[in-house]
């Protein structure tokens, strides 16, 4: 039997794999960290229009979802390597973070996420009382 190979059939099943089709595109790359009294989520969306971009949240589920569109719409396309389509995300935020008060900022293609940790969340201390007449703190 004679099997006929293509050298870059396997590339291009590795390249859609890691950047998407039009059809499915990639995920959005993300870093998140806690920084004090916040925690801070990044996305990399280079080349999106910020009007494009669309923020939810619903049930302490964070949404964002972007859209990268074409650069022209008559224009003959030479080289097509930048993934197009609507990309979206999801998030499951913990009650212990304030989602009422989340801020966004998109500069330099990375859209910034500052989410606070709810005051009840936070820790405190706990005034004790003894019988005999004494105070104590204990840290909570």
């Amino acid at each position: 039997m004679l099997m006929r190979t293509d050298p870059f059939r396997d590339f291009d099943r590795l390249t859609q794999q890691m950047f998407g089709t039009w059809s499915k595109p990639a995920a959005m790359p993300m870093d998140a960290y806690r920084s004090g009294e916040e925690f801070v989520v990044m996305f990399d969306l280079p080349g999106v229009d910020p009007d494009a971009i669309e923020l939810g949240i619903e049930r302490n589920v964070l949404t964002v979802k972007a859209e990268r569109r074409p650069v022209a719409e008559n224009a003959e396309m030479q080289v097509a390597e930048r993934p197009l389509g609507v990309f979206s995300r999801q998030l499951f935020l913990g009650d212990s973070l304030d989602t009422e008060r989340i801020s966004a900022d998109y500069e330099a293609g990375v859209l910034k996420l500052r989410i606070p940790i709810a005051e009840q969340a936070k820790p405190r201390k706990i005034a004790i009382s003894a019988s005999g007449g004494d105070r104590k703190e204990i840290q909570a």
